[in-house]
């Protein structure tokens, strides 16, 4: 019986298309999704979405002159255009103004212990970016340093979540990796924080300032769930939570392996909040969160005020498909922001692609060799642990180890020559480098699955098919 795997990407906002920066997620996440799916034959489940209940896209649409709704809509079709433009391979796309949500979230909402939440008068400072309160001493210069922009001042009652009730679970549950957190220095600073002592934190705002938009708190009209709480549930109430339906009980109740691919801004929220939130609930917690890190424009946050988007549409039109997923995986790395520029993208695509990976096929595939040399696939420990630990970047290091010591090889052995005085060593030389072609489509099957069946396709017929032409 195979094991079961869930992951989850963030759900975006919609209050505009969709950039580079929303895609590298979903690639990542495509990619663990097919490396459990087709390579550890695991019983996969693949989810995305949008989170279209909050302030962010109300104040955009109230901008563009549209109805919310209306507005939402247009973006989501934008998001959903990012399946086939990247080759993802999601099950699902769940939109939070979708019926079993609300119903979902509801749910939650009534199954919190009556201890943990409250209602009270608050004033505060709220980012509507990050959809947050702020306390005096998180903003620089009296800015969100996320978003750069001055907080409004809010004062309202709301309902509030009692998260101190939880302080010690999370920790215990944290510290021992049962919700485990990769990167370990992710996970150190997400125990750092719950140890300074964690703060109650707001789950709903007034009907009026979400201009009656998003999921009403039950029983009480007058409130509307906050973000957080409303968001974040998507990873259940798109299993059919509310009925607790067979996709709830297989991937969610049920499975071991419940992860969460997201962004290190909204980490917090999915390691502190979240937990806390399905404890009151008395729901499983998230076993696995893989924190990523930003994408940068020359060196500048993603931001259209910048003016320096970059649609993933550009990027498959100047890269192809495999060309696109290949710079967007290894533009970020594994600790550290990743910062692109076109011509860096450009500098990468033809020296790893068209001159790496392409020649080397290209060269293999024009030998006369005999397809039974082929020896088995090698072990790749190396590689498996850094799919496992998320290390997307470093797993095609990996692989382009591999083809960097192939055109190598092919150099000091020069094989045409040896097909011709040499038979014996032909056969050597090209056996080794069918092996090892071999094992990079099987290892690149997840990465860039286009690549991955033209390399098989072009190791059978013995024909040579340009797989990256170089750029200018």
């Amino acid at each position: 019986m195979s094991n079961k795997f869930y992951i989850t990407t963030a759900i975006d906002y919609v209050n505009a298309k969709p950039h580079v920066g929303h895609a590298v997620e979903k690639v990542q996440a495509d990619v663990l999704a097919r490396w459990h799916r087709d390579i550890l034959k695991d019983e996969t489940y693949f989810l995305t979405g949008s989170d279209e209940n909050s302030l962010k896209n109300v104040h955009a649409a109230k901008k563009e002159g549209k109805e919310i709704l209306e507005f939402v809509s247009e973006n989501v079709e934008h998001f959903k255009k990012l399946k086939k433009l990247l080759n993802l391979s999601y099950d699902q796309f769940i939109r939070t103004t979708e019926k079993k949500h609300f119903e979902g979230v509801q749910k939650i909402w009534k199954n919190f212990k009556t201890e943990d939440t409250y209602k009270k008068h608050y004033k505060g400072f709220y980012c509507v970016g990050c959809e947050e309160f702020k306390k005096e001493k998180d903003l620089v210069d009296g800015k969100c340093p996320e978003h750069l922009t001055v907080p409004e001042i809010v004062e309202e009652e709301n309902y509030f979540f009692k998260l101190s009730n939880y302080q010690k679970k999370l920790e215990e549950l944290v510290e021992k990796d049962e919700i485990k957190i990769i990167p370990e220095y992710r996970k150190n600073e997400v125990l750092s924080f719950i140890r300074q002592g964690l703060e109650d934190f707001s789950i709903s705002r007034s009907a009026e300032r979400a201009q009656n938009w998003g999921v009403p708190v039950p029983g009480d009209e007058s409130q509307i769930m906050y973000v957080w709480v409303d968001a974040l549930s998507n990873y259940i109430t798109a299993l059919d939570y509310a009925t607790e339906g067979e996709l709830y009980e297989k991937f969610w109740a049920e499975n071991p392996n419940r992860t969460h691919l997201i962004g290190k801004g909204i980490l917090r929220f999915h390691a502190i909040y979240w937990p806390a939130m399905l404890l009151s609930a008395q729901i499983p917690v998230p076993t696995l969160i893989l924190s990523h890190e930003y994408l940068t424009i020359n060196g500048k946050k993603i931001s259209k005020t910048l003016g320096n988007v970059i649609d993933p549409e550009e990027l498959v039109e100047k890269f192809g498909t495999d060309g696109a997923r290949y710079i967007l995986l290894t533009a970020l790395p594994y600790n550290s922001d990743g910062d692109i520029t076109w011509e860096r993208m450009i500098e990468k695509y033809n020296a790893d692609l068209a001159n790496g990976l392409g020649n080397l096929i290209s060269r293999v595939v024009k030998l006369n060799y005999n397809s039974s040399a082929v020896m088995p696939l090698a072990e790749t420990e190396e590689f498996s642990e850094y799919m496992e630990n998320g290390e997307l970047g470093r797993a095609l290091s990996f692989v382009w180890s591999i083809i960097k010591e192939d055109n190598k090889f092919i150099e000091e052995n020069k094989p045409w020559k040896l097909a011709e005085n040499n038979k014996e060593k032909f056969k050597e030389v090209t056996g080794k480098l069918l092996s090892d072609l071999d094992l990079i489509s099987y290892l690149i099957e997840p990465l860039l699955p286009e690549t991955s069946q033209k390399i098989k396709k072009a190791l059978e017929t013995k024909k040579v098919e340009p797989l990256f032409q170089r750029i200018k």
